[in-house]
């Protein structure tokens, strides 16, 4: 080989390498110093499994990059898709052999940019550029984000709808490590699978106030199982407003409704009379419609009996898909903040239902304690996902590892790094 006498370097000059970046040179240098010197070509010493010349690799087999020199070693590996994608990978203890960790994506083009010091320490580097053979799947996987792009309130969660099933938990954590969340301020958060076609994302408390959020994808011609592969994704961007919530005691009868931590209201409301109690828990706003047809049919109350009731309801704010709404109610104004009388919404008075209905948004929070009613449930009538613990939330991730000394801290390096 051609490349200059080299010099294995002292360890005290390791801590000056971001100075000599900037122009120092007092750790070498004019002296010919190996750190100051611009790495040697190693393509003799570093090789890979990808085929040379206009040959395309395959998507199926992890990329590995070996230094074939017996004293030298890999120092560092990058390796980036055209659009912009890292391939994850691992070193060998030995540091002679890097491997991916995470699949070649279908169809891409990658650079890979391999550092190496051979025996004597001195810096060699090669570059490597290769194409993928296009997938030969079935089918595509496809995802779709919600909610549709906005300002929503800081409990809003994150869904993402595949097109197909994904069942087992390897294909699984592939799909999860593809779907990436942003926010500014960063947060702690991770996704939830709800069934095979369902995850859901939330942090481990509610969005900051005023958050900027991005949902993107990567999974882009990457390998989900043996016939599918991943789709092309439309990213979304979401904003959230104030820190809103409302949290009624169906056991005092009042709603305190309080802005970024400050009560701004108290209401006098009446909540679910025995046999038709409100459900305990946090829910979040999913819609408001200004006048809503109630019938008590649609919950199992027959027209003619007692409990019968058909009514055009107005300022309605819906926290659930089976009908639970916070609503005007001019019918029960004598029992509002004495009695609960409802069939399970929250009623107040028409005026108080109207400053409700114009104060808070899709996302916003509704908590309810000290009913007699059932828990909100997770994910079946709603948005239930503040409910369950931060632990059993993270439970819920195919990349969730139980087996660890201290799951927690393990998870979060792993997947849960202020990145989201």
């Amino acid at each position: 080989m051609n490349h200059v006498p080299r010099f294995r370097p002292v360890v005290s000059c390791t801590l000056l390498v971001v100075t000599l970046v900037a122009g120092v040179t007092a750790c070498g240098g004019s002296n010919g110093h190996p750190l100051a010197a611009k790495p040697y070509d190693a393509a003799d010493e570093i090789s890979s499994n990808v085929p040379e010349g206009d040959e395309k690799a395959d998507s199926d087999k992890p990329l590995e990059v070996t230094v074939n020199d017996d004293d030298g070693r890999i120092t560092d590996v990058s390796a980036v898709d055209a659009i912009g994608r890292h391939l994850a990978g691992e070193l060998d203890a030995d540091g002679k052999r890097w491997h991916s960790i995470s699949p070649l994506a279908a169809g891409a083009r990658y650079t890979v940019r391999v550092s190496m010091e051979d025996g004597d320490g001195a810096p060699g580097s090669r570059t490597l550029s290769f194409e993928t053979a296009s997938a030969n799947a079935k089918k595509l996987l496809k995802v779709t984000f919600g909610p549709q792009a906005g300002t929503y309130g800081v409990g809003q969660p994150i869904t993402a709808e595949l097109s197909a099933p994904v069942k087992d938990k390897a294909s699984r954590a592939i799909v999860e490590r593809a779907l990436r969340v942003r926010s500014t301020p960063a947060v702690t958060g991770s996704w939830y699978w709800v069934d095979d076609k369902i995850l859901h994302y939330r942090p481990k408390d509610y969005w900051p106030a005023k958050a900027a959020i991005e949902v993107t994808s990567g999974l882009a011609g990457i390998k989900v199982t043996d016939t599918l592969y991943g789709a092309p994704a439309k990213a979304l961007k979401l904003t959230t407003g104030d820190r809103v919530e409302a949290i009624t005691d169906a056991a005092a009868h009042t709603m305190s409704v309080k802005r970024n931590g400050k009560v701004i209201n108290t209401i006098p409301v009446t909540t679910g009379k025995p046999g038709f109690s409100t459900r305990n828990g946090v829910k979040v706003v999913l819609s408001k419609e200004y006048s809503v047809r109630m019938r008590g049919e649609t919950i199992g109350i027959s027209e003619n009996s007692d409990d019968g009731y058909d009514l055009l309801v107005y300022y309605a704010t819906r926290v659930t898909w089976s009908g639970e709404y916070v609503h005007a109610a001019p019918w029960s104004t004598g029992s509002q903040g004495y009695a609960n009388v409802s069939h399970g919404c929250t009623g107040m008075s028409t005026s108080l239902a109207e400053w409700f209905f114009n104060t808070v948004r899709p996302g916003d929070i509704v908590q309810v304690v000290g009913s007699q009613g059932e828990m909100m449930t997770p994910f079946d009538n709603g948005y239930g996902d503040w409910n369950l613990s931060w632990a059993k939330w993270q439970e819920g991730s195919a990349l969730w590892k139980n087996d660890t000394p201290d799951r927690t801290d393990t998870f979060q390096a792993a997947r849960l790094r202020p990145e989201v």
